[in-house]
């Protein structure tokens, strides 16, 4: 939840996970259409805004040592610029991004801060620009920015513009996330897609908040974009393999692009034992239990 002190405001940028993912479509601009269903965890990032007389960005936290002008920390700047420029103000803070979601990870650390960031400035700055307008912006500065922006545990289609709330959705699923600190690029990764395309989904209707329920109902979907990942990073197979023997995992998938995996447990007790188990045996992987949420 936002905060704000001595015109200080903190914005969490919450870690996304993509439950399934479906290539639906290559527009003409070479962009990819898709169909997924979004939620939210715990594990986030923090995006800071104070008053400054120019535009200025530090980052520190366990993964700011990988953020570079093409990465998250560009897309932070791009989001700055691109507000005021909408609200016509100069575009004038300090912004700092406390990262610890891992980079060019498929979790969509990059897009969650810069949601985090159109948030934070709008209080900061005093502003509501048009909420279609803002929307137009959050997608031009990435697919997975509208999504980001909104928030909540969505069914998301087109290239990221089309975001339909999932109100009924469980408000906490237990999971592991895993990371073999191999950067993927989401580029990279569809540039390896070869097809085929997949007609988009209905959403089943979901009678239950029971994660073990909602799973089953959208058990048949996977992701599509899993095979080409595991092409450019063949570890993802190690770690699919490892959560899916896990005790009390009942599901695990390729999250977005990857090379990022999550696992769907039980309770909190079984998911916080198997991601203990996990960092003691691959040392060089990054192991997290969290847990999805509702909303940032």
């Amino acid at each position: 939840m936002p905060s704000s002190t001595r015109n200080i405001v903190t914005i969490a940028a919450p870690a996304k996970v993509n439950l399934y993912l479906y290539v639906t479509g290559k527009k003409e601009d070479g962009y990819h259409e898709i169909d997924t269903v979004v939620v939210f965890t715990a594990l986030h990032d923090l995006v800071s805004v104070i008053p400054h007389h120019t535009l200025n960005l530090e980052q520190e936290g366990p993964f700011s040592s990988y953020l570079s002008e093409k990465c998250e920390i560009n897309l932070v700047h791009r989001a700055a610029k691109a507000l005021a420029e909408l609200v016509g103000i100069p575009s004038k803070a300090s912004i700092t991004l406390h990262k610890a979601i891992p980079v060019a990870a498929g979790l969509g650390g990059g897009s969650a801060d810069a949601a985090a960031t159109l948030r934070a400035l709008c209080q900061l700055w005093k502003v509501e620009p048009d909420k279609d307008k803002l929307a137009a912006l959050a997608l031009s500065l990435g697919a997975d920015v509208p999504v980001c922006l909104m928030g909540v545990n969505s069914h998301v289609r087109g290239i990221g513009e089309i975001v339909k709330p999932l109100p009924n959705f469980p408000n906490r699923m237990d999971m592991v996330l895993v990371n073999p600190n191999i950067p993927l690029p989401t580029k990279s990764v569809y540039e390896a897609f070869q097809g085929p395309y997949k007609a988009p989904e209905t959403i089943p209707p979901l009678t239950t908040t029971n994660p073990k329920s909602v799973t089953t109902a959208l058990g048949r979907f996977s992701n599509d974009l899993t095979k080409p990942a595991r092409t450019l990073c063949p570890v993802i197979d190690e770690i699919l393999c490892t959560l899916s023997e896990s005790e009390g995992c009942y599901l695990a998938r390729l999250s977005g692009s990857g090379p990022s995996c999550f696992g769907l447990f039980d309770d909190p007790r079984t998911a916080a034992i198997s991601a203990s188990r996990i960092s003691r045996i691959k040392t060089d992987w990054w192991v997290e239990a969290t847990h999805s949420i509702g909303s940032p």
